[in-house]
């Protein structure tokens, strides 16, 4: 998977539309739907990290899919829930940590 569609997939994820994307970053509209056209371009730099920033998440894993970050010893079941967990709101968290508890 690549940018264009890991972009994709985290607007729509998020619930954002490119239009407030743009006012958040920065970035102009124009050159943020291009990015999301058949042959769009990776963004520089800057604006890859201001669209990271935007959607918390890492440079990384809005370039390449990848979070190295990950440590290698956790299985890949759990290293694909991660991200999901990830934008659980205080009180879903609590609850998975109890849970994770008690199954120990």
């Amino acid at each position: 998977m690549g940018f264009k569609e890991i972009l994709k997939d985290e607007l729509t994820y998020k619930g954002i539309q490119t239009k407030e994307l743009s006012a958040k970053t920065g970035i102009s509209l124009s050159t943020l739907n291009h990015y999301l056209v058949q042959n769009g371009n990776a963004p520089s730099a800057e604006n890859a990290y201001k669209i990271a920033q935007v959607l918390g998440v890492s440079v990384e894993y809005l370039l390449t899919g990848k979070n190295v970050s990950i440590d290698a010893d956790i299985k890949p079941a759990v290293q694909k829930l991660i991200p999901e967990l990830n934008y659980l709101e205080d009180k879903d968290l609590s609850l998975i940590k109890e849970i994770a508890a008690r199954l120990k």
